[in-house]
């Protein structure tokens, strides 16, 4: 069975990693439609050898689309999507828009894939680094429940979008050149530097990437009663975000019996190589669809036996948005 598909925001790197995905997973395209603002329509993309010229977007594209996967920002697909919905396409969203909404499923394939069937038509695709996260969390949390977990992230500037990237880029060859450092987005200098995640501090202290990762990782276990605290950092990194990860277990738990249940999980791949001190970094992760687990240790601050460190690396634009995104597609496509 194939699906008729439309990318909107193709051009973002979301949007172009959607096209990579799609084609590597030979996933069944029908008829493509690639779609952007204005200012980039009548471009054009090649995918699987054909070129697709790119369409302005407006509330008229979704004519005959089955699947609608967007990545343009929350305030077009709350403009967008329920256009979509009414021409009678699922929308898989990238954004923020929906992802706490009452009675639209918050899907990581790995961890909720059943979520899909409660979907009246919009299914949201979580915050990167809860994907990111919630890959290796979920098979222990399935064996031995996590009660608390307290993560901090070192997150990519390629999370910001492709003008994170570019800032790097641009700051990095100022500095080589000993050339004044200029912030044009960002709010610090990011080169050589990190800084608190450059979201919005809420009024409990917490910016909107933490609160975002305790939120949504509730919604998607199902667990309301799960600790979850955050520390999120942007740094001065291209692509892929790391996570260092502390776990509090139900019960007693030891490293072997982790990495044996994390050796059987879906998604995930164990690099934790203790002699020659190699653990994930985020130059293996980028371009990969596995989340990296390594550095799995008893937390030795406890006498009890129930928690565990993890340190994680994973792509945020691909299994952190689009390949998510798709494999949430598949799943549609199955049903």
């Amino acid at each position: 069975m194939s699906a008729n598909v439309a990318i909107v925001g193709v051009t973002g790197a979301v949007g172009q990693c959607f096209l990579e995905v799609l084609a590597e997973r030979k996933f069944p395209v029908g008829n493509l439609k690639l779609l952007a603002s204005a200012r980039s329509a009548g471009k054009t993309e090649n995918f699987l050898g054909m070129t697709y010229t790119i369409e302005e977007l407006t509330h008229d594209s979704f004519s005959g689309i089955d699947i609608a996967l967007f990545s343009a920002g929350g305030s077009i697909s709350k403009e967008f999507a329920p256009s979509a919905v009414k021409a009678k396409a699922v929308v898989i969203d990238n954004s923020s828009a929906y992802r706490m909404k009452d009675g639209i499923p918050l899907v990581v394939p790995e961890v909720n894939p059943e979520a899909i069937r409660k979907h009246v038509g919009i299914i949201a695709n979580p915050n990167c680094s809860t994907i990111i996260m919630n890959v290796p969390v979920w098979p222990l949390h399935q064996v031995n429940r996590v009660r608390r977990i307290i993560v901090s992230t070192y997150q990519a500037v390629s999370g910001a979008g492709a003008w994170g990237l570019e800032e790097l880029d641009r700051q990095i060859k100022a500095h080589a050149s000993g050339s004044s450092i200029e912030k044009v987005k960002f709010p610090h200098p990011i080169v050589n530097n990190l800084f608190s995640h450059n979201t919005t501090i809420s009024e409990n202290g917490y910016n909107e990437e933490e609160n975002k990762m305790r939120n949504e990782t509730r919604k998607i276990f199902g667990d309301a009663r799960m600790m979850i605290t955050a520390t999120c950092i942007r740094v001065p990194v291209p692509r892929a975000h790391c996570e260092s990860i502390n776990l509090e277990f139900e019960k007693p738990i030891t490293p072997d019996e982790v990495r044996k249940i994390l050796s059987k999980a879906p998604g995930v791949k164990i690099v934790d190589d203790v002699a020659k001190n190699h653990f994930p970094m985020p130059i293996e992760a980028s371009g990969q669809d596995d989340v990296l687990v390594g550095r799995i240790r008893q937390d030795m601050s406890r006498d009890d036996g129930r928690g565990i460190e993890l340190f994680v690396a994973g792509d945020q634009i691909r299994k952190g948005a689009a390949t998510n995104a798709v494999q949430i597609a598949e799943l549609l496509v199955a049903e």
